[in-house]
């Protein structure tokens, strides 16, 4: 094992949750992109990361964990029965020493950058502080502002995470005032733009948050804006929020996956 950060003992682990189903694009995971299901080419770029020990997939069926260990990687089963990706990861990890580093990456993104993993699993090497971190991207199309899917992050002068929101946060209040409205704001004055940031769901954890997290109930601001990391904000976690080196291309929808078929199959 390789030694990443403060601990030389620290395994990182990188988790892949990995539902068939899927409300607006079923058995996307298995999609065929260039020869392979789209969640090979993920975990491929995963174990490209430089600060990644391991690779695991977590799933619930067994149509995933067939495809995934025919091509090498590692999988196991998990509860049908998890509400959430964290939830299923938790269950995965349950055996892991508390030292452990545990990389949750959405297997719905064939194009992730093994940077952008690297970026996020080295913001908790070199912060002790920090209980989880992720990362952020610039924001330049004034409707991603107003996209109620686009997550907003708002991180405070040390780069930590003060709230998550779908609605458009830090909200510009002068700007408004002028404008009339946030839609005229945007349109008036680019410049408020620079204060947006999307929030890429990438996270690293260390293990005993990661556990802490699992067990607790949800809150009424997680329920409110359907965003699990609210809890973790409600349960005191400092998160540590890095830039993305670069974009996030999650597969979603038909027109998600035709997009990244485009960019992979040239």
């Amino acid at each position: 094992m390789e030694e990443h950060g403060i601990n030389p003992l620290q395994k990182v682990i990188a988790v892949v949750p990995a539902r068939y189903q899927s409300a607006r694009l079923a058995g996307k995971l298995l999609l065929p992109l260039a020869g392979k299901p789209l969640i090979i080419h993920t975990l491929e770029r995963v174990a490209r990361a430089t600060r990644v020990d391991q690779v695991l997939v977590a799933t619930d069926d067994r149509r995933i964990l067939s495809n995934v260990e025919a091509e090498g990687f590692e999988a196991v089963m998990t509860s049908a029965d998890h509400q959430s990706g964290t939830d299923r990861i938790a269950e995965a990890v349950a055996g892991y020493p508390a030292s452990s580093i545990i990389v949750n990456v959405q297997a719905d993104e064939p194009l992730i950058e093994p940077e952008t993993i690297d970026a996020v699993v080295g913001a908790l090497l070199v912060s002790e502080e920090a209980d989880m971190a992720t990362c952020s991207e610039e924001i330049s199309e004034a409707g991603d502002v107003l996209d109620p899917n686009i997550v907003k992050a708002v991180v405070d002068d040390d780069g930590f995470a003060v709230y998550f929101s779908r609605s458009p946060v830090p909200f510009p209040r002068d700007s408004v005032l002028r404008s009339g409205g946030i839609a005229e704001a945007l349109e008036n004055d680019p410049e408020i733009l620079a204060g947006f940031r999307k929030h890429t769901g990438i996270y690293a954890y260390r293990h005993p948050f990661l556990v802490e997290f699992a067990q607790a109930s949800p809150t009424v601001l997680e329920n409110t804006e359907m965003l699990e990391q609210l809890r973790a904000l409600a349960l005191g976690a400092r998160i540590k929020v890095v830039n993305a080196p670069r974009g996030a291309h999650g597969v979603d929808t038909i027109d998600d996956y035709e997009r990244v078929r485009a960019a992979i199959e040239v």
